[in-house]
């Protein structure tokens, strides 16, 4: 196992097992801090890392959108070229929804893949 935790935190190993803690840090990351029922997080351990994926999860996006913020406000104004991309047509709709759908799969299908899918291929 990856994590040094303690053999009497996670009551389920394999799939499920790995389902419960990824949802224990996404939970606490998230503002809400709930875990499934087979996931003894009350430890030394999970509550200083539940604690830190909480801290990162609240402030650091607050400091993402703050210098994102500072960067456009920087911007001059461009002028209009044959080059530039048209928000208002239907070209930057379709790139912005697929980009979208792109990096949502990305993101979420390794999780999926490693926790839920694999559980009930197993099963």
């Amino acid at each position: 196992m990856a994590l040094p935790t303690p053999p009497h935190s996670m009551l389920n190993s394999g799939a499920h097992g790995f389902s419960e803690v990824l949802y224990a840090y996404t939970s606490g990351a998230n503002n809400n801090g709930s875990a499934f029922a087979g996931l003894n997080a009350d430890t030394q351990w999970f509550n200083t890392t539940i604690g830190l994926a909480m801290l990162l999860g609240r402030f650091l996006p607050m400091v993402f959108v703050l210098a994102l913020a500072g960067s456009l406000a920087e911007q001059k104004p461009v002028p209009e070229t044959a080059g530039t991309l048209r928000t208002d047509k239907p070209l930057y709709a379709g790139l912005l929804v697929g980009t979208i759908v792109i990096i949502t799969g990305l993101t979420y299908f390794p999780a999926l893949a490693l926790g839920p899918l694999a559980e009930g291929l197993a099963s």
